[in-house]
């Protein structure tokens, strides 16, 4: 007699995944299902879907950290299920993340006497602290209008137009006027000297930048701190400094330890750089580091005594992992100065690399400069027939990301192309991607020019001319005709044999 049993509907344990009725239904999108599904349904279903995002490590927009050594990666995920903020509960990650406040502190050449424990909090990233750095300031300067009894109601911060989007962010959400100074065709960051003559008696702090997104410069911090000193003492002012070091902060001390940029000069009271960018860290860390004690009013530290213990603290949210305080640690005492070194002159020797054979080919001029943070911002000599937009979209082909933009006011008329260079790209992948961005160019040179550029070509023309300009409809027709004439060449060749 033989014994069989008819698999049921729910009996999933004799399906293979991709058998299962799991993977033949769409799935809910905007409500949660009713009913559970198996682990392996529900793991191969969202793995298959993330195989459609880019690959991380060829994502040249991105300054954030793409790969990590495996025993950081180990210890990541030994501690993903810690709450950072119960520090009584966790004291031993609550002392780690001190002790990388005092390195970079240290780093930055913060003035601290011996034993003296360092003024900062880790952060999820630059965007927080900037908004922590900027809270402070608008309180202690708002506290000495009040003292004096002056009006405190018109703050503003004066920048660059080249500031990260969070500094926009912190304007609106904290009511703060953000001054620009605006930039020029070949010259992409803040000027100091117009900086310096935008700030009044409202102005809680001068934002530099070290390390523009744009192109990777650094701003003048010392010439500005010079001139801010030179104001303050014939206003009777006190202006101080904010140092935006998201992408720099972990460059500038290693590649270039003469510049004066950081707690060195008298007027910077606060810095803030990214853990995750060439912290050498992955997404979800950034530290504020303030110069002492008193430029952190008292007032916005927060006391807590619910998950223990009395506990400080000055942050915009609450809840947030330790894995990367645990990794920004081991990669400060894994590297040391020398490893740090070491990574940041290969990424420069890469970015070097890239140029060159950028340079090589003819077509583009090198926007970002030699010194400062490792990337290559260039743009087409010559963009009337097709333009970096375009680069960019057929580099994706490749599987590179490379991003394309116009420059902020007043240089917007500007486009350029951006390879941020991190620690895992190596010279083979710049070569590559020259080989890459070489046979890109060689098609679009087989292509007509994109309809915009024929458009501004033949409005060009006619104006030298003195023609009659055509009508919108003439134009389309015009542009449809050469279309449907160079499809049918094409087609036409291919039939051909040899």
């Amino acid at each position: 007699m033989v014994l069989s049993k008819t698999a049921s509907q729910s009996d999933v344990s004799v399906h293979s995944t991709f058998a299962s009725r799991y993977v033949r239904d769409s799935l809910p999108r905007f409500k949660m299902p009713e009913n559970s599904i198996p682990k392996e349904a529900a793991f191969q279903i969202i793995n298959d879907e993330l195989m459609l995002d880019g690959n991380p490590r060829l994502n040249l927009a991105s300054f954030v950290t793409t790969w990590m050594e495996p025993e950081c990666d180990k210890l990541i995920m030994d501690s993903i299920n810690k709450n950072y903020v119960d520090m009584d509960e966790y004291p031993v990650t609550t002392e780690l993340q001190n002790r990388c406040v005092n390195m970079i502190a240290h780093l930055f050449n913060a003035p601290l006497g011996d034993g003296e424990a360092a003024v900062g909090v880790g952060t999820v990233g630059s965007s927080e602290a900037i908004m922590l750095a900027g809270l402070a300031f608008k309180r202690k300067w708002q506290n000495k209008r009040k003292a004096e009894g002056k009006p405190y109601d018109k703050p503003n911060i004066v920048t660059g137009a080249n500031v990260q989007v969070c500094w926009e962010k912190f304007a609106r959400y904290f009511e703060v006027e953000l001054k620009e100074v605006k930039l020029r065709e070949g010259y992409y960051v803040m000027d100091p000297v117009k900086a310096v003559e935008m700030v009044d008696e409202n102005t809680i702090c001068v934002a530099a930048i070290l390390g523009s997104t744009l192109n990777g410069e650094f701003e003048d911090v010392k010439l500005l701190n010079d001139l801010l000193i030179e104001k303050n003492k014939e206003t009777g002012w006190d202006t101080p400094i904010h140092v935006d070091a998201a992408s720099g902060g972990f460059i500038a001390p290693f590649l270039y330890p003469e510049l004066e940029w950081d707690f060195r000069l008298p007027l910077v009271k606060s810095i803030n750089v990214s853990g995750h960018k060439y912290g050498l860290v992955y997404a979800g860390i950034g530290w504020v580091i303030w110069r002492s004690k008193e430029d952190l009013p008292d007032e916005l530290i927060f006391h807590i005594n619910y998950l223990g213990a009395d506990q400080p603290t000055f942050t915009l949210n609450f809840s947030k992992g330790s894995s990367q305080v645990i990794a920004q640690y081991y990669q400060l005492i894994r590297l040391g100065y020398e490893g740090y070194r070491n990574v940041m002159e290969n990424c420069h020797e890469n970015a070097m690399v890239l140029k060159e054979g950028l340079e090589k080919t003819g077509r583009y001029n090198i926007v970002s400069k030699d010194d400062g943070v490792p990337l290559v911002a260039f743009s087409l000599k010559n963009n009337k027939r097709h333009d970096e937009f375009e680069i960019s979209d057929m580099l994706r082909r490749f599987g590179w990301i490379v991003p394309a933009y116009t420059m902020p006011a007043d240089a917007q008329h500007i486009t350029v192309l951006r390879v941020v260079i991190r620690e895992d790209f190596s010279r083979t992948l710049a070569e590559r991607l020259v080989i890459d961005i070489e046979k890109v160019l060689h098609e679009l040179d087989t292509l007509p020019a994109k309809v915009s550029a024929k458009l501004a070509i033949a409005e060009e023309a006619e104006a030298q001319n003195g023609t009659v300009k055509k009508t919108d409809i003439e134009t389309q027709r015009e542009v449809m005709a050469y279309w449907k004439k160079y499809v049918s060449e094409r087609k036409s060749n291919k039939n051909k044999i040899c």
